[in-house]
């Protein structure tokens, strides 16, 4: 049953997989694959029975026992967060045309795929899960074997190969028959021809590739699913708890130094630009510019500093899990001002600027980190925090979630627009170089800055075929098709940059 979903989505997989353009596709790849290993984890499930023991006293089920809450807590309810967290990161590519931020959720979903397989819950747990899957796929090969030659479907009285052979007919039937009807009838012909892959020998070489990828992606995760590693024994080894003066005194120099620069920066919040240009002698997008990477720096870094503390200092009186309470909790909330003050100084940025992906994408790190800083205040006020690594990943994932749900290019778009119309400022270079999600935002701009900046974009937007299907580039081609691009290389030439 494994062996046969596992080659039915491989199968699938390299059929519809668009490499050039994300697409629908991708989605229908991610469900089959999905559907796949929850299969491997019915059987898992089945040969783990107290009643399949009973059955088949002494079989050989090839499968070992389930260690509970090996995949995560609280088990299999944690596999089904992480695969409904890939499949949605990869359904981004059939509803956003911006390939940077289909890149980052196709790199988010091979980790949430990881833990949806493998599980972990704590930090060692989770980054000795991401090495698993490439030795999975290895120890999954003799294993696919034994499988083949022994074991049948539950009932079927069929084997492997015999099912293997029952597919090829079927596919050479459909083939047959198919080209007949697609030479008898155009429209047929039309819609057949989206559904296949490209039969050309190039076409077949790269089917072929995707095939034994995505087979091979597929078999070690049913390998692990089946035989679930055990990772609940991979943390760090307790250690002596530090005396109270040895971490007392940095944490309570530390909370001084951030209570000062939190007095600096409130003064900065309420005082506006007019205290910055006295104080510094800066234009206040050159203090914005100059001071928010270090304070992206010691952002994270105090997440570091809480995290070792916690762990070392003493919990034994009732006062030393007082002090642990304030001198962490004043840090975290101390560290949200921080935050917020790096958060202003972006915006203050992006208004003097415009926005971009980067000053988005950074916003949005620093809106997580605010979220996580939260999460450990609530962490230091229960002393317990073992539910904290899983949450770090599954809000970051929701964090990039969000950012697909606010369609970036265009949100980017929509800013610089308001702005110019505004200001009468715009880089018209940069914004045709976004995806084709900003099309609908850039269409506001006046002739000629909205050719200008459609110019680009109109020119890479062709016709999708059926797994290509986007509703980005399908939106922006119906605006496209309503008011076509009219300016002309040379009468952009002076709107690069107004």
């Amino acid at each position: 049953m494994v062996l046969v979903a596992s080659t039915a989505a491989a199968v699938v997989g390299a059929s519809v997989l668009t490499m050039v353009r994300p697409g629908l596709g991708w989605l229908v790849a991610a469900l089959a694959g999905t559907t796949a290993l929850g299969a491997a984890a019915v059987v898992r499930s089945g040969m783990s029975s107290p009643v399949a023991a009973r059955t088949e006293p002494g079989a050989t089920t090839g499968a070992e026992p389930a260690r509970p809450g090996a995949t995560g807590a609280p088990g299999r309810v944690a596999q089904a967060a992480w695969a409904a967290a890939t499949v949605a990161l990869i359904a981004v590519g059939t509803f956003r045309a911006a390939g940077w931020l289909f890149a980052l959720c196709l790199i988010a979903a091979v980790g949430t795929g990881t833990l949806a397989v493998t599980g972990g819950r704590s930090p060692l747990g989770m980054l000795v899960a991401m090495t698993l899957p490439p030795a999975a796929t290895v120890r999954a090969l003799p294993w696919a074997v034994r499988g083949v030659r022994t074991n049948r479907p539950a009932g079927s009285g069929i084997g492997f190969g015999r099912i293997v052979t029952s597919l090829a007919m079927s596919a050479v039937l459909l083939t047959l028959f198919g080209l007949l009807f697609s030479s008898a009838d155009a429209v047929f012909a039309n819609l057949v021809g989206g559904l296949l892959p490209d039969i050309a020998p190039a076409g077949v070489i790269g089917w072929l590739l995707r095939l034994i990828l995505i087979g091979g992606g597929l078999l070690g995760g049913a390998y692990l699913v089946t035989r679930p590693p055990d990772l609940e024994g991979l943390r760090p080894a307790s250690s002596r708890p530090a005396h109270r003066l040895e971490w007392t005194l940095p944490l309570v120099l530390l909370d001084a130094l951030f209570a000062a620069f939190v007095l600096v920066q409130l003064t900065v919040l309420f005082g506006g630009a007019g205290h910055v240009l006295r104080t510094a002698g800066l234009t206040y997008a050159q203090y914005a510019r100059g001071g928010f990477w270090q304070l992206l720096a010691v952002t994270a870094l105090t997440l570091l500093v809480i995290a070792i503390a916690a762990r070392r200092a003493p919990k034994a009186t009732r006062a030393d899990r007082l002090l642990v309470r304030v001198l962490l909790g004043t840090l975290a909330a101390l560290s949200l001002v921080i935050v917020a003050s790096a958060l202003y100084r972006m915006q203050v940025y992006a208004d003097a600027y415009g926005a971009t992906r980067l000053r988005l994408v950074v916003s949005t790190v620093e809106l997580w980190l605010g979220l996580l800083f939260v999460l450990v205040g609530v962490a230091v006020a229960r002393l317990r925090a073992e539910w904290l690594p899983r949450l770090v990943v599954g809000t970051a994932v929701l964090a990039l979630l969000g950012l697909a749900l606010l369609n970036p290019d265009r949100l980017i778009a929509e800013r610089n627009v308001d702005r110019y119309l505004e200001t009468g400022q715009l880089d018209v270079s940069y914004l045709s170089g976004l995806s084709a999600d900003a099309v609908p935002a850039l269409s506001r701009l006046p002739e000629p800055m909205r050719s200008c900046a459609l110019g680009e974009i109109a020119a890479e937007l062709p016709r999708d075929g059926f797994w290509a299907a986007n509703l980005g580039r399908e939106r922006a081609r119906r605006v496209l098709d309503t008011t076509p691009v009219s300016a002309s290389v040379t009468d952009c030439l002076g709107l690069q940059r107004w």
